[in-house]
Parts: structure tokens; sequence; C-alpha cells
């Protein structure tokens, strides 16, 4: 249930799954306490597990894309005070990554799903 939810706050619940994968999801929820067969072990299992590698991607997109446009304002400025070096840097992808989780969790990106 908490990942349906995420995954329906994030906008991904209907991208991500096909409708018999929804419905399987949430016939199991409405109907099941805990779930004992094997198949349907291994059939909702595939289903998060889909369900979380999108939820991860999209945090890793917009963590890229967040990153790029900060380090591009960086080596701007670092540039300016003539720091030769400064163009290389917004092309380093563990650097875009750094700045990129940094202002995602400063500035309270993903939290909603929104930049």
């Amino acid at each position: 249930m908490k990942v349906k939810a995420r995954a329906l706050r994030r906008r991904v619940w209907f991208k991500a799954l096909s409708r018999m994968e929804r419905g399987i999801v949430d016939l199991t929820i409405r109907c099941v306490e805990k779930v004992k067969s094997p198949v349907l072990t291994r059939a909702i299992m595939d289903i998060i597990g889909k369900v979380l590698k999108t939820l991860e991607n999209g945090f890793l997109e917009m963590v890229k894309r967040v990153g790029s446009a900060v380090a591009e304002k960086i080596c701007e400025i670092a540039e300016r005070w003539g720091n030769e070096n400064a163009s290389s840097w917004k092309h380093d992808s563990g650097f875009i990554r750094f700045l990129g989780v940094n202002a995602v969790n400063s500035r309270g990106f993903g939290v909603r799903g929104g930049a």
C-alpha cells in the first residue's frame, strides 16, 4: 500500500503499470491480509519492483536535470573569476550528481515530485 501511495503521488502508477498489474495489486490489497500463494507473491514482487525502478529512475533524472543547471551556473561564475578549468566541470557526471542531490535535498524537490 505504501508503494502504491508513493507511486500515485509521483504520478507513475498509471504510466508504469498495465491495467492488469494495477488490478492484481488492488485486489490483493482489498482481499488479502497476508499473501500465502508463492505465485501471487512472485507477481506482486515483480510489480512492486517495476514501480520502485520507475520511481528511482524519475529521481535520478530529476537529480541530473537540476544538477546540470546548477553546474552550468557554477561554471559560469568560476570562469568569470578566472578559473580556466571550470568549463570542464559541467561535463563531470559525478559533480552534476553531487550538485543535483544537494539541490534536491535542500530545496525539497521530489517531495511532491515537482521541481
